[in-house]
């Protein structure tokens, strides 16, 4: 045993420097919390051990809504990414989302820069082996090394390194991603302070040199050409982008799987975690969907200063030498050398139901816990719960009030509201079917929706507030005056109109109907205009325009539901009541309220096992004031 020592006190304490680690420590320390970040291993800060890249449907959104904030993912990614696009841009704006490739060093090389830099944060090399618990709160950590360190609160983003095990073929050994060390005392420490744990898996392919690649055999899949940036605040665009190439498996890629099942882990019995349904490996695929005659690969540069190629949807855990069968079998591949290996890993994580929605554990007060270690899969994801856990931490700290995005304000809150209410039996991905209310949660608006809050809690500069403030302000004028601004069908009005592939007028028209016309685009009516706008607008202040205006019978019903959410979300429930005295409620009603503990009847409300007939029940309890309690 290592004789133990006082190594330091501080506000808060993050446990990893991953996706969730980075944004908990950045936040916490920029909100004044005076924060110290352990890691593992310094030079694997924000690393990114599975797929090179940033965003996709409803994760694109987020990484938006984390930069609203205040958080560190889009800046980064905007600065050091190889490829930018644009996903369904041909759909409606509620499903549009970026989607960057990154430069993996450049990536993780930046956010430790920014991090080393930031006031009020200090990082240090430590492998944390216990938490200090004393009357069910946490006080501290200690380390490998016998270390104390003292703390108000701590934040646990420990990813896939729980007791992580790494499995190829019929191998399995201890290890985190990519060949880390892995954690196992700290695992055990949490699962004896009481906290029910799972056991996930997940995977990634492997890895390919780019010289012995036959592209000719492939589709080019290159960036956009025109800026486009995560941040709000980015006005530095790259343009000289790398292109990706998609590929597919063949019916030899098929029968390498079949004929070699026995061996792969996920079938012989030797994985027991479940692992992420919405990103499946290559044998998973194959037989879950036989009748499909072949699966796309998307061959996906990892940087610009190395040859490694990400193997996009060949994520395997089948024996090495199988790999090499299976990469060969694919056209354009045939000849590829392989430079690592693909791999399944195990890890522990808790049941997400223990948390409150500030993402606080419900059993040990001031322990709060972000990313995969809570039942997620994906750095958006994690780095979003890694914000909110921050920017709670030390809100708590101040005495400010608590954070928590609701389901119509952000995905973010889609995304904590599901894991605290309704739990996950497998890696948590985000979804846009997820959002009931997506058509508010769009891309463009990241910043109209929380901006606000990003100030609030100190997050944001002066200078980035007053510069959104300036943007709402023309968005909302210049909505107003094209409402208030008749187009008369002159010859001129009817020529743009027939040109874009509208009906003429028949009669004069407001300039927001007008531009209601699926057809018709802002520039378009503000030139038919008598009178031309007082101010030049930028494309996004535009676009905000267009959307508004397009969509504002639909928003409008949203906003509506929202508004009846909102009534049943200011229905608290007291945290002492006693589920057991209230007659009326199903018995698996009852177990699930106690389980989950929520905080308001519209909480209750989305609880599975929770039914209509139970939360018109607990209704009656809130609204007469027969609240059962618990005697102290």
């Amino acid at each position: 045993m290592p004789t133990k020592f006082e190594a330091g006190t501080f506000d808060v304490i993050v446990i990893g420097a991953g996706h969730a680690g980075a944004e908990a420590a950045y936040a916490a320390a920029k909100m004044g919390a005076n924060t110290l970040m352990l890691t593992i291993n310094l030079d694997m800060i924000a690393f990114m051990p599975c797929n090179p890249s940033i965003g996709g449907p409803a994760k694109g959104i987020v990484v938006r809504e984390i930069d609203a904030m205040g958080g560190l993912m889009a800046k980064v990614i905007d600065k050091t990414h190889i490829q930018m696009r644009m996903l369904n841009t041909g759909k409606g704006p509620a499903v549009r989302a970026l989607r960057a490739q990154a430069d993996k060093v450049l990536y993780q090389q930046e956010v430790k820069r920014i991090l080393e830099e930031q006031e009020n944060l200090k990082i240090h090399q430590a492998m944390v082996e216990e938490l200090i618990v004393e009357d069910e709160e946490v006080q501290g950590v200690i380390t490998q090394i016998g270390a104390i360190y003292r703390a108000k609160k701590v934040i646990v983003t420990t990813g896939t390194f729980l007791r992580g095990e790494i499995i190829i073929g019929d191998i399995k050994y201890s290890s985190g991603p990519n060949n880390q060390q892995p954690s196992i005392k700290l695992a055990d420490s949490i699962k004896d302070l009481g906290f029910d744990m799972v056991r996930f898996k997940t995977g990634t392919p492997p890895r390919v040199n780019n010289r012995t690649i036959d592209y000719s055999k492939t589709e080019i899949q290159p960036g956009d050409d025109v800026p486009r940036a995560f941040s709000f605040e980015t006005t530095d665009f790259i343009m000289d982008q790398l292109p990706c190439w998609l590929t597919y498996t063949s019916a030899e890629t098929h029968e390498i799987i079949e004929e070699n099942l026995h061996l792969s882990p996920m079938y012989s019995g030797m994985i027991k975690g479940k692992g992420p349904r919405y990103c499946p490996s290559i044998e998973d695929k194959i037989v879950r969907f036989n009748d499909k005659p072949r699966h796309q690969i998307f061959l996906e540069p990892e940087g610009r200063n190395t040859r490694e190629v990400y193997v996009q949807g060949l994520s395997t855990s089948l024996p090495e030498h199988v790999q090499h069968r299976l990469i060969a079998s694919v056209p354009g591949l045939e000849k590829a050398e392989m430079m690592r290996a693909g791999y399944a890993i195990e890890y522990d994580a808790i049941v997400s139901t223990q948390l409150w929605p500030t993402l606080e554990t419900k059993k040990i007060k001031s322990l709060y816990t972000a990313g995969q270690i809570n039942g997620t899969s994906g750095y958006e994801e994690a780095a979003a719960q890694g914000l909110m856990a921050g920017i709670n931490a030390a809100a708590s700290i101040f005495n400010r009030e608590e954070v928590i995005l609701s389901r119509s304000e952000a995905y973010i809150g889609v995304l904590i509201d599901d894991l605290v209410t309704k739990g996950t039996s497998e890696p948590y991905r985000l979804l846009t079917s997820r959002a009931e209310y997506r058509l508010l949660l769009r891309h463009d608006n990241a910043d109209m929706r929380l901006t606000e809050i990003g100030y609030q809690v100190g997050l944001l500069s002066t200078e980035r507030y007053a510069a959104f403030k300036e943007k709402k302000r023309q968005v909302e004028a210049e909505i107003e005056r094209l409402r208030h601004t008749i187009i008369k069908p002159n010859q001129k009005t009817q020529d743009a109109i027939t040109t874009a592939g509208g009906t003429i007028l028949k009669d004069g028209i407001w300039a927001a109907d007008l531009l209601k016309r699926p057809e018709m685009h802002y520039d378009v009516v503000a030139a038919l205009m008598t009178e031309q706008a007082p101010e030049s607008y930028s494309e996004e202040v535009k676009e905000q325009i267009e959307i508004q205006l397009k969509y504002e019978g639909y928003i409008e019903k949203a906003l509506h539901q929202v508004e009846k959410l909102r009534k049943m979300e200011g229905k608290k429930i007291p945290e002492n009541i006693d589920y057991d005295a209230i007659s009326g409620l199903a018995t698996e009603a009852r177990q699930h309220l106690k389980e989950v503990q929520p905080l308001t009847l519209a909480q209750a409300s989305r609880i599975g096992g929770v039914n209509p007939a139970d939360i018109s029940i607990l209704l009656v309890y809130l609204e007469q004031g027969k609240i059962a309690r618990i005697q102290a």
